[in-house]
C-alpha cells in the first residue's frame, strides 16, 4: 500500500512538471518590435519596473575624441565636439557605399533599438540641408530607411510630431527603430554635431527589425500614440487623498496614503500665491514609502517649473497657468505611504494637495520612485569641472531631471557635455556634446525661447516674455535665470549596480554661476544615492531670483 501511494505521488509530481514545462513552452517569447516599443513609450507603469529584457542605454555622438580620461584635465574638457573638416574626425569613419562617399556616425553590432536622435541645423539662419541620412539594418547593403537628415527627424516627413519634432534649431526624434543584428547610420556629407541614443539588448533577445512595411501597418497605432502624448490624462480611478492647509514658516503637514499594495498615480500641488517666485524653491515635497523617505525635493524642481510658476505640458508633468503643478509618475509601494509638504520660507503658504492612489501588484521587478535635489552657489567656471547631478548605488532606472541655473554674464553657459557612467564602466557610455543638446535643443546663445515637448522643455528663460511667448528683440543672450528639463520613456537608463551622471561646467567666461537640479529615478529599497535633504542649500539659493 505504501509503495502504491509513493508511486502515485511520484506520478503526480512528474505530471505536474510536464504540465509546467508545456505551459511555459506554449507561452510565446516576447518579441520587441515597433509596436511593442510604441506601446511601452506611453505605458507609465512599465517605467516603474526594472526592464525584464535588461537592456543598457548607450549613445554615439560627435563628442571630442581627445576626451579619453578624466585624469587628463586638458583632453577631458576639450570642447571641439563638431566636425568642421574631416580632420576633426569626431565620427567613426568614412566609407564608400554603392559608389557614394558616406560618413559613418553609428555602427552597433548586436540587437538594439534607436530611441532618440538629435541633429542641429548647421546654420543658425538656415534650417535646411540637402544631406541624406541612411540606416543600414542587419548588415543589408541597401539602407532600410533613408531621408533628408533634418526632415526625417523633425516631424515634417515620415515620423510625425511629436514622435519627431523641430526643436529650437534642432531636429529631435523619439521614433523607435529596432534591429535584430546590427545598425549602421551614415550621412552623405560631413556631419556637424550629432547624437544617436540606442538600447543595447542582451544576446538572444528576440527583435523584429524595422521595415517600411511594418511602419505602414503601425500607422493607426502611431497616430494613437501621438494623440496620447499630446493629451496626457490623469488616472481617475482610485482613492482620492487631499490636503488643504496653511503652512507657517518651518512648518510641515502630511497626508497618509491608503494602506496595502498600491501606487500613487497622480499628485498635484497648488499654492495660493506665486507672487514671490522663490516660493517654488522654499516649499519642499517629501514622500515616504514603506517607512523609507524616497523623495526630498523643492516643488519647482520636482514638477519641472524651476524658480517661479512657469507653465508647460509634458508626458509626466504639467504646470498650468492657473497654478496647479501635477505629475503622473507611477509610485508603487507595498504597505504604506505618506506625502509631506514643508515650508522653508519666511511667509505662510496656502497649499492645496490632491492625489490619487490605485491598487497595484508588487513583484521582483517593482521599484520605488525617488526624487532628490542638489544646489550649489557659487559654481566657479574655472577651472573646468564636471558637476555631479547624482551618483546611485544598487539597481534602478534613471528617468529624468530639471536644471535651473543663474548665469551672471551675457555669454552662453551651456557648452558642457553630459557624461554618464553605468555599472562601473571605465568610460561613460553616454558622452554628449552640450547641455542644451541633452535637453533637446541647440545653439543655446540664440535659443532663448520657450518650448515644450512631451519629453523635454525650456519652461523659462530670463529673456523670454511669457505674455506673448517670444524673446524680446535685442535680447538674444543668456544672462539671468533659465530652466531646462528632460524626462525619459524609451530612453530611460537602467543600471544594475551603479549610475553616475555628471554635467560638464564649460563656458568661455571666468565667472561664478549657481546650479540647482532635481533628479528622478526608480530603485530598490536598498538602492542609495549621494543626495541628502539640504534645507541650508535651498535657502542659500534664494539669490536666484527673477
Amino acid at each position: 500500500m505504501k509503495n502504491l501511494i509513493k508511486s502515485r505521488i511520484l506520478t503526480f509530481g512528474l505530471l505536474l512538471i510536464v504540465v509546467t514545462v508545456l505551459m511555459s513552452c506554449s507561452q510565446p517569447e516576447k518579441t520587441i518590435s515597433i509596436e511593442t516599443l510604441l506601446q511601452e513609450m506611453i505605458d507609465r507603469d512599465m517605467v516603474a519596473k526594472f526592464p525584464q529584457d535588461n537592456f543598457r542605454l548607450k549613445q554615439e555622438s560627435s563628442y571630442n575624441r581627445a576626451s579619453v580620461s578624466a585624469q587628463d584635465s586638458v583632453g577631458w574638457f576639450t570642447n571641439h565636439d563638431f566636425n568642421r573638416t574631416d580632420k576633426d574626425h569626431n565620427f567613426l569613419r568614412i566609407e564608400e557605399n554603392n559608389g557614394q562617399k558616406e560618413w559613418v556616425l553609428m555602427d552597433h553590432q548586436g540587437a538594439g533599438a534607436i530611441v532618440r536622435t538629435w541633429m542641429p541645423f548647421r546654420s543658425t539662419k538656415n534650417p535646411k540641408t540637402d544631406i541624406i541620412i541612411k540606416f543600414y539594418l542587419d548588415g543589408e547593403e541597401q539602407p532600410t530607411l533613408e531621408g533628408n537628415m533634418l526632415g526625417l527627424l523633425d516631424g515634417t516627413d515620415l515620423f510625425p510630431f511629436p514622435l519627431a519634432h523641430k526643436s529650437l534649431r534642432s531636429a529631435v526624434s523619439f521614433f523607435p527603430i529596432p534591429y535584430a543584428k546590427s545598425c549602421k547610420v551614415t550621412v552623405t556629407k560631413r556631419p556637424f554635431f550629432y547624437q544617436f541614443t540606442y538600447r543595447e539588448y542582451e544576446v538572444g533577445t528576440r527583435i523584429k527589425t524595422f521595415t517600411m512595411e511594418d511602419y505602414q501597418k503601425a500607422k493607426p497605432q502611431i497616430n494613437e500614440v501621438c494623440e496620447t502624448l499630446l493629451n496626457p490624462q490623469n488616472t481617475i480611478t482610485g482613492k482620492a487623498v487631499k490636503l488643504h492647509s496653511v503652512l507657517a514658516k518651518n512648518e510641515e503637514k502630511s497626508v497618509v496614503l491608503p494602506e496595502g499594495t498600491s501606487a500613487l498615480k497622480n499628485l498635484s500641488i497648488k499654492l495660493g500665491d506665486y507672487s514671490d517666485s522663490l516660493v517654488t524653491r522654499s516649499v519642499v515635497l517629501k514622500i515616504e514609502f514603506d517607512g523609507q523617505q524616497t523623495v526630498w525635493c523643492p516643488i519647482g524642481d520636482f514638477f519641472g517649473s524651476g524658480i517661479g510658476l512657469n507653465p508647460f505640458q509634458g508626458w509626466y508633468r504639467t504646470v498650468s497657468e492657473e497654478g496647479t503643478m501635477s505629475c503622473r509618475w507611477v509610485m508603487p509601494y507595498q504597505k504604506s505611504g505618506k506625502v509631506t509638504v514643508l515650508n522653508l520660507g519666511d511667509k505662510p503658504v496656502d497649499i492645496q494637495l490632491d492625489a490619487t492612489v490605485a491598487n497595484r501588484e508588487w513583484d521582483e521587478n517593482s521599484m520605488y520612485f525617488n526624487a532628490a535635489w542638489r544646489g550649489q552657489n557659487p559654481v566657479p567656471t574655472r577651472p573646468f569641472s564636471d558637476w555631479n547631478y547624482v551618483t546611485l548605488k544598487g539597481r534602478g532606472v534613471y528617468v529624468g531631471d530639471a536644471l535651473t541655473i543663474m548665469n551672471p554674464v551675457e555669454q552662453w553657459w551651456g557648452e558642457g557635455d553630459e557624461k554618464i557612467w553605468v555599472d562601473g564602466e571605465d568610460f561613460p557610455s553616454i558622452f554628449g556634446t552640450g547641455t542644451e543638446d541633452y535637453y533637446g535643443y541647440s545653439w543655446g546663445g540664440m535659443s532663448t525661447d520657450f518650448y515644450e515637448h512631451p519629453f523635454h522643455a525650456q519652461p523659462y528663460s530670463h529673456k523670454y516674455n511669457k505674455l506673448n511667448r517670444k524673446t524680446e528683440v535685442g535680447e538674444r543672450n543668456t544672462k539671468g535665470l533659465s530652466t531646462e528639463t528632460r524626462t525619459r520613456s524609451l530612453d530611460v537608463m537602467p543600471f544594475s549596480s551603479s549610475l553616475q551622471l555628471d554635467m560638464e561646467v564649460w563656458r568661455g567666461t571666468d565667472c561664478d554661476m549657481a546650479y540647482g537640479v532635481g533628479v528622478y529615478w526608480y530603485g530598490d529599497a536598498t538602492t542609495t544615492s549621494n543626495r541628502t535633504p539640504n534645507p541650508e542649500g535651498v535657502l542659500s539659493s534664494h539669490y536666484i531670483k527673477k
